[in-house]
């Protein structure tokens, strides 16, 4: 009989880190119900590791609570790859093939693969995505079937910095294995966008802490990617220095703004001993440039506002008052707020947020790539059928949240925000176990005649 496999991911974003776990039926059924994140200061800069201890420990202390959830041992998970210098490059290759026979998919697979013989300097290919294909110069859909002298490929080369990967490399080295590197970007936009969104033109623009990465599809092809150094912690960075205040204070303040995109009507209310008004002119200036780099997207990818039906956009900063609308009305382009991948049941409400779209996405694409039989957890066998409780996957119980662990090196808290150190620790299971055995050996009469 099958068993239901286990997929892990992780994604490491600029603010914080996300784990979760999918479980994925016989029948393909995939379903989420545990999910564990972590906040962090200045570990990670523009989605580059920069202090891998820190983040090392980090996921160590999240997996872990995602063990206990499912009452088993993690073995290897899948990384996320995303950050400063992701960007896409366009390379064509052209090859000449037997006419009397047919185009093979092994065929297409080592012409794409010759994409890479030519490195580009100082970069890293990561990922490789088909755009266009021609037999004897005529574009296609699918060439595989057909007959002709020539085929040429344009694909999409994904490169980045190695520092990139290599520090995610540098992080997974504490037990746990990296199954599978995955492009976010590519991952959100293959499972959040429909058939028609890549059709017809998209552009999907995830606004994150530090970066904002754009991808743009069209005529059912990935056709650009870029990552920008730019996000919603320059709104924050603006007010602390503008103002004069504490990055937390800032922070604080962008958030309870009810209109920050619009200086002129913004409430006077003071915030924290900041005038909401006076925040909301360095948001808005700083919002501005963001939405001026993404329009100039179009432009460097080729492609006019009039070719681009849609912008979906997402992100930790995509919910901030009058974005979406500030972005439709510089942009003449309908905006739209991204939703969670439809393939994914994400059983608890609590987990169920667009904040976490993006590891949601990575565990849909790989639940694809995982080899039939394989798993990434490990359940615990207790051999005569004991079973104890975990913690049916909530994150305020012996898991590191964000609201509850404000940094890489803080102690847990509970659901009450005291500190957890030095607290009454639950039983070890394996001491429930010895317990239990101890007292079905014990002899009765033995207690009685005590």
């Amino acid at each position: 009989m099958e068993k239901n496999q286990y997929i892990v991911a992780l994604e490491i974003g600029s603010s914080k880190i996300v784990g979760a776990i999918a479980e994925k039926s016989p029948s393909g059924m995939l379903t989420v119900s545990h999910l564990v994140e972590e906040k962090h200061l200045n570990s990670v800069r523009y989605g580059i590791v920069q202090n891998v201890e820190n983040i090392k420990t980090s996921i160590n202390r999240i997996l872990k609570n995602l063990e206990e959830m499912v009452d088993g041992q993690i073995t290897q998970t899948y990384v996320g790859v995303s950050g400063k210098s992701l960007h896409s490059v366009v390379s064509e290759v052209n090859r000449s093939v037997q006419s009397t026979e047919p185009i093979t998919k092994e065929l297409i697979d080592r012409i794409i693969n010759d994409a890479t013989r030519t490195p580009i300097k100082n970069y890293e290919t990561i990922d490789i995505v088909p755009r266009t294909f021609y037999v004897d110069k005529t574009e296609t859909q699918n060439p595989v079937g057909q007959f002709g002298s020539s085929i040429k490929i344009k694909v999409n080369l994904i490169v980045a910095k190695p520092t990139l990967k290599l520090n995610l490399e540098r992080v997974m080295t504490f037990g746990v294995s990296a199954k599978g590197f995955i492009v976010t970007p590519l991952a959100v936009g293959e499972q959040i966008l429909t058939n028609s969104d890549r059709k017809l033109g998209c552009m999907l623009v995830d606004m994150g802490a530090e970066t904002t990465t754009v991808s743009i599809y069209k005529d059912g092809s990935l056709i650009y990617l870029v990552t920008l150094p730019l996000g919603g912690r320059n709104l924050t960075r603006d007010i602390t220095n503008g103002l004069n205040v504490l990055e937390e204070t800032a922070e604080n303040v962008k958030k309870n703004i009810n209109n920050p995109l619009d200086p002129n009507s913004a409430s006077d209310v003071v915030i924290e001993g900041v005038k909401a008004s006076n925040a909301a002119n360095y948001i808005s200036a700083r919002t501005g440039e963001i939405i001026a780099n993404i329009n100039q997207q179009l432009a460097d990818a080729g492609v006019t506002a009039e070719s681009i039906q849609s912008i979906v956009l997402i992100g930790g900063s995509a919910h901030m008052g009058g974005l979406a609308q500030k972005l439709e009305e510089a942009m003449k382009i309908k905006v739209r707020l991204g939703q969670n991948p439809t393939s994914l049941n994400i059983l608890k409400n609590d987990i169920n947020k667009m904040e976490y779209i993006e590891v949601f996405s990575l565990l849909a694409k790989a639940a694809e790539q995982i080899e039939p039989g394989e798993t990434c957890v490990k359940l615990n066998d207790y051999g005569g059928g004991f079973n104890f409780e975990s913690n049916n996957g909530t994150t305020n119980t012996n898991a590191t949240t964000a609201e509850n662990h404000q940094g890489a090196g803080n102690q847990p808290t509970d659901k009450n925000g005291d500190d957890k150190k030095g607290k009454e620790k639950r039983p070890n299971r394996w001491i429930k176990l010895r317990t239990m055995l101890n007292n079905i050996m014990t002899d009765p009469d033995d207690n009685d005649n005590e």
